[in-house]
C-alpha cells in the first residue's frame, strides 16, 4: 500500500511534504500557500483528517489521528462525525470550537472554507446539512470525547454507540402513526346538521330550500374553481357562473325543464364574453372549465328544483336524499367487512364490488319502502327499480369526482365540512344521481 491511498494531509503540515487523498481531480491551486504543487500524478482532494480510533476501526479504516510520518497532529479537526461521508451526525449540531460549519440552511452559510475551516486553503467543498441529535436513548447523552465532539459511536462513557464498533445499535423512538380517516365524530355531527336544516327548510317554506341549494351550488362552484386555478393554473370566470348559477335553480323551480336549459345557456354566453375582458392566452381552455363548471354543478341541481315543483315535492326530494345516503351506507358496511375485490383500483382503491352491492341492496330495499309510503301512486316495485339505479347513479357520481381530484392531485375539494371536506365532497353523488331519480319519477308517477 503506497502513502496516497488512504493517508491525507494534517492541517498542521503546510510544507512541501504533505500528500491527499486520491480522488482523480486536479491539484492545482489546492496546496497552501509557501508549498510546493502536487504532481499531476498525485491528483488529490483535500479531505479532513481523521481523530476517531474507535469508529475508523469498526467500518475498516485505519486508525484516526496522527502517524509517524505523515504530519503534525491537526488543529481543530472536525472529527468522524462532521461529515457524512464519515460516519453518524453531530448530534445538535455541534461543531468544535473555532471551525466552520459545514453548509447547512440551519448555519445561515453558503459554503465551507476549507475542510477544517483554514482560509488559507483554497479548496472548498459543499457539505451536507447537519442533521438534528437524536433522540436520548436510556444510556444517557454522548459525552465529549478529549479535545473534540462527542459524537455517538466515539467510545464516550455513557454515550450511545453505532453499529460497526462493537457497541449496539441505538433502538429508534417507536412514535405511534396518526390514524387514517375522517373523523367519525365530526363527520356524523356535521351530517345530522346538515340533514335538520334540509328537513326544516324543505317540509315549512320551499323557497327556504331553494335558498339552501343556491348557497350550496355557489360554494361548489367556488371550491371547485379555486382547485382548478390551484393545481392547473385555470381561470375560471366565477362571478357569471354564480350569477347565472342562481338563476338557473330559480328558473328551474318556476319554469321547468326548458327553462332551466335556457338559463345553461345565457350562464355559458355569459363566461365566453366575461373571459374575452383578459388576454387571449388560454382563452379556450377557461371557458371550456367555466362552462363544464356551469353544467356539472348549477345546471344537475336544477333536477331537484324540478322535483321540488311537484305537488309532493318535498318528499320527492327527501326520497331522494334518503336513497343517495342508502347508497353511501350500504357501501361502506359492506365493502368494510366482505369487500375484496376492488371495483376500480386506478380512480378509488377504497371501493370494492362487494360494497357496490351492499349499496344496491340497501338502496333497493329502501327505495320499495320509499315509493309504497311517500310518494303519491306509487308502488314497492318501483321502488325497487328506483334504488338499482339510484346506487348505480351515486357510485359513478362519486367515482366521476374522484377522478378530477386524481387529476388535479388533492384529497378533498375544501375543508368547508369537518369530516368530511368541502360542499363539493357531499355533493359528488347527489348531482348525477339527481337527474336519474327525477327521470324515473316521471315516467313512473308523471311530474306531479
Amino acid at each position: 500500500m503506497n502513502d496516497d491511498s488512504f493517508w491525507g494531509p494534517t492541517l498542521g503540515d503546510r510544507g512541501a511534504g504533505a500528500r491527499a487523498q486520491g480522488h482523480g481531480l486536479p491539484s492545482e491551486g489546492l496546496a497552501p500557500e509557501g508549498s510546493a504543487p502536487l504532481g499531476d500524478d498525485q491528483a488529490t482532494t483535500l479531505l479532513p483528517p481523521v481523530t476517531d480510533h474507535g469508529a475508523a476501526a469498526g467500518h475498516g479504516r485505519p486508525p484516526y489521528g496522527p502517524q509517524p510520518g505523515y504530519g503534525q497532529q491537526p488543529q481543530q479537526p472536525f472529527g468522524q462525525a462532521a461529515y457524512g461521508q464519515y460516519g453518524p451526525s453531530v448530534p445538535g449540531g455541534q461543531v468544535p470550537p473555532g471551525a466552520r460549519p459545514p453548509y447547512s440552511p440551519e448555519y445561515g452559510g453558503e459554503q465551507s472554507q476549507g475542510l477544517h475551516g483554514d482560509a488559507d486553503m483554497a479548496h472548498t467543498q459543499y457539505m451536507p446539512p447537519v442533521p438534528p441529535a437524536p433522540e436520548q436513548q436510556p444510556g444517557g447523552p454522548a459525552q465529549a470525547a478529549p479535545g473534540g465532539l462527542g459524537a455517538p459511536g466515539n467510545g464516550a462513557p455513557g454515550g450511545p454507540g453505532v453499529p460497526g464498533n462493537g457497541a449496539p445499535a441505538p433502538k429508534a423512538a417507536e412514535k405511534s402513526a396518526p390514524k387514517a380517516g375522517r373523523d367519525l365524530r365530526a363527520a356524523v355531527g356535521v351530517g345530522l346538521g346538515l340533514g335538520a336544516v334540509i328537513l326544516a327548510s324543505l317540509f315549512v317554506v320551499k323557497w327556504l330550500f331553494v335558498g339552501v341549494v343556491v348557497a350550496a351550488v355557489s360554494v361548489g362552484m367556488w371550491e371547485l374553481t379555486t382547485r382548478l386555478t390551484e393545481a392547473k393554473g385555470i381561470r375560471v370566470p366565477l362571478i357569471p357562473l354564480l350569477v347565472g348559477g342562481a338563476a338557473m335553480e330559480v328558473a328551474a323551480y318556476l319554469g321547468g325543464p326548458e327553462a332551466a336549459v335556457v338559463a345553461l345557456a345565457l350562464t355559458s354566453l355569459a363566461v365566453l364574453v366575461w373571459r374575452m375582458t383578459e388576454p387571449p392566452e388560454n382563452y379556450l381552455r377557461d371557458v371550456t372549465a367555466g362552462i363544464f363548471t356551469a353544467f356539472y354543478v348549477p345546471f344537475l341541481a336544477t333536477f331537484v328544483m324540478l322535483m321540488l315543483a311537484a305537488h309532493d315535492g318535498p318528499q320527492r326530494v327527501a326520497l331522494f336524499l334518503v336513497l343517495t345516503i342508502c347508497s353511501d351506507t350500504g357501501a361502506y358496511a359492506a365493502g368494510s367487512r366482505f369487500g375484496k375485490h376492488k371495483l376500480a383500483p386506478r380512480i378509488s382503491p377504497g371501493k370494492t364490488r362487494e360494497g357496490l352491492a351492499g349499496g344496491v341492496l340497501l338502496c333497493m330495499i329502501a327505495g320499495a319502502a320509499g315509493m309504497q309510503l311517500m310518494i303519491t301512486d306509487g308502488s314497492w316495485w318501483q321502488g325497487l327499480v328506483l334504488g338499482a339505479c339510484v346506487a348505480v347513479s351515486a357510485t359513478l357520481g362519486d367515482l366521476g369526482e374522484s377522478m378530477i381530484k386524481r387529476d388535479l392531485g388533492i384529497k378533498d375539494m375544501g375543508t368547508l365540512l369537518p369530516g368530511h371536506g368541502g360542499i363539493m365532497d357531499r355533493l359528488d353523488s347527489l348531482l348525477p344521481t339527481a337527474p336519474v331519480v327525477w327521470l324515473v319519477l316521471v315516467g313512473f308517477v308523471g311530474a306531479g
